[in-house]
């Protein structure tokens, strides 16, 4: 089967995107997308990503991780997303699409950002003086010093192999505040099963955690090795959150065909 694919990035966390309203790519099975985000061998990618047909919205979201599994929400996956949908000629002021983890909305800046409304939050559970929190996937969070000296392969792989968290996985944040609205991330993706120069969720989480405003509005700069992103939110009196949005940039790298 001869598949049409693009290939897009955000902050450096890159995923292979095929159009698949005509239903054709429902059926991959794991080795042919686990092939596909191969580097070496196939096209390479983060995950894969497919813009399906969906009732009642502009399109539907299916993610998988690069292991070749159907997997949970991904932040810069959805804001990759939505800018293919637009290069496909789904032009809206706002976009409403489903995911695994529900409805999102999105907006298209004039500057090209991206902006993808979150899932709320209802709690941060912590674990050790550590944090714990969904955003779409589940999340570790561990507040550090001079994260950019830090082995996050290697503390990453044993928080995400745990006992505690080894049958669902979880993604590991090492996260290093810069300064009360500024902080700089760095992540171990489950399902990659290594860092990537990015993750959308994992920057959300880390955003929440890194709140400077106790109740209301808060805007926090992240930095990612792949680049900057922004996380907009509110944190309420009973410690929830809400209107949480992820910002930044979202780049079509190029596009092909490949048999599989």
């Amino acid at each position: 089967m001869k598949i049409q694919f693009f290939k897009y990035q955000g902050t450096g966390n890159d995923f292979i995107i095929i159009d698949n309203r005509a239903g054709m790519c429902s059926d991959l099975n794991t080795e042919q997308v686990r092939f596909l985000c191969t580097r070496h061998f196939g096209i390479g990618g983060d995950g894969l990503i497919l813009l399906n047909m969906a009732a009642g919205y502009d399109f539907g979201m299916t993610y998988y991780n690069s292991n070749g599994q159907e997997s949970t929400m991904c932040g810069n996956g959805g804001r990759c997303l939505v800018k293919f949908a637009y290069h496909l000629g789904i032009h809206k002021e706002q976009y409403h699409f489903i995911a695994i983890d529900g409805p999102h909305r999105a907006e298209i800046d004039f500057d090209g950002t991206v902006s993808l409304q979150m899932k709320d939050v209802d709690n941060i559970r912590y674990f050790h003086g550590d944090a714990v929190l969904d955003t779409g996937s589940p999340h570790y969070v561990k507040v550090t010093r001079n994260v950019a000296d830090l082995d996050v392969f290697r503390s990453g792989k044993a928080i995400r192999n745990s006992a505690p968290f080894e049958k669902e996985g979880i993604n590991v944040n090492f996260v290093e505040q810069k300064g009360d609205d500024e902080i700089i991330v760095r992540t171990y993706e489950r399902g990659v099963e290594n860092e990537t120069l990015s993750c959308g969720t994992g920057v959300t989480a880390c955003a929440l955690v890194c709140y400077h405003n106790e109740n209301g509005f808060n805007d926090v700069t992240v930095r990612t090795s792949g680049g900057k992103l922004s996380v907009e939110f509110v944190r309420n009196a009973d410690e929830s959150f809400s209107e949480i949005w992820l910002c930044g940039p979202a780049e079509k790298v190029f596009e092909g065909d490949i048999n599989i």
